[in-house]
């Protein structure tokens, strides 16, 4: 059975029904605001607008101008046009080389933004062979998961430093996803409103909310090796893959509070972003 890295273990894989509403049952309240979150795209995994949170100094993060999302194979003509209207300019797609071509994104021609990515393979990012998981616990999956998130600060730091220049080149609106939108674009998410200033209690609940918008059942679409071999894991264990846990994105603040300086030092030492770079994002993306 062949491995798959865990930051992109929601590429093809399936969930049951009943996970999925346990996993909404988990949804917090505080971070859903009156505002639309969630674009509305027949075809759309996970695609949030980070719109609408306050920050520490009293701003808002401005709406329209950032996205978070899962894989976007699945958009429709009318999701396209849509999209268009939003005037998106920027893509940074983290995913594999394997879940791209697994899942091509075909922009209509003339409405394609600007997509980056890299040309990385899952297994060269470490993995780990899920044959093995059918033994698991729930709670030794926990532990797998939360100890990768802060591998992905590590494993995607150049991707996420290039999203953080795009955005300080005013390259926007920009969206940037992986597959589901919670694990590696979870953590993309929690940096760029930490470097907002918005408050961490609010960054995690931004989180957590893929719990409730990201939909297991788009993940059955293929009948192939891997779905079949997830299908067949212990629930407890399906549900600490496919869903997001408080445990998971603060296993990788715990990494960025222990640099020196917190996480205002990690922001500059680890993504180049000093203190004149953050008043610039500041500046473009929320309310002044």
């Amino acid at each position: 059975m062949r491995k798959l890295i865990l930051a992109s273990t929601l590429g093809a894989l399936a969930l049951l029904a009943p996970v999925a509403g346990t996993l909404r049952a988990q949804t917090p309240t505080v971070a859903q605001v009156a505002h639309s979150r969630v674009l509305p795209l027949q075809g759309g995994q996970n695609f949030r607008d980070l719109g609408g949170y306050r920050t520490r100094d009293g701003h808002t993060v401005k709406w329209g101008v950032l996205y978070r999302s899962g894989a976007m194979n699945s958009l429709t003509e009318a999701d396209f046009l849509y999209l268009a209207k939003l005037g998106i300019r920027t893509v940074c797609d983290f995913r594999s080389v394997e879940e791209r071509q697994a899942a091509p994104v075909r922009w209509p021609a003339g409405q394609a933004p600007k997509v980056l990515a890299d040309d990385y393979r899952m297994d060269a990012m470490g993995g780990f062979d899920f044959k093995a998981a059918n033994g698991w616990t729930g709670e030794q999956a926990r532990a797998v998961m939360t100890a990768q998130y802060p591998r992905t600060l590590e494993r995607f730091n150049s991707q996420y430093r290039r999203m953080f220049d795009q955005l300080l080149a005013g390259d926007m609106p920009l969206a940037f996803n992986c597959s589901a939108g919670k694990d590696r674009t979870g953590v993309a998410a929690a940096l760029i409103l930490t470097a907002l200033n918005v408050p961490r209690e609010t960054v995690i609940e931004d989180y957590l909310l893929s719990n409730r918008y990201f939909d297991p059942k788009k993940s059955l679409a293929k009948d192939d090796a891997a779905s079949q071999a997830w299908r067949q894991m212990p629930q407890p264990v399906l549900q600490a893959f496919m869903g997001v846990d408080r445990g998971y994105i603060e296993a990788a603040f715990k990494v960025i509070d222990a640099h020196a300086g917190g996480a205002e030092g990690y922001l500059r030492d680890e993504l180049g972003l000093d203190r004149t770079k953050l008043e610039t994002l500041r500046r473009l993306y929320t309310t002044q």
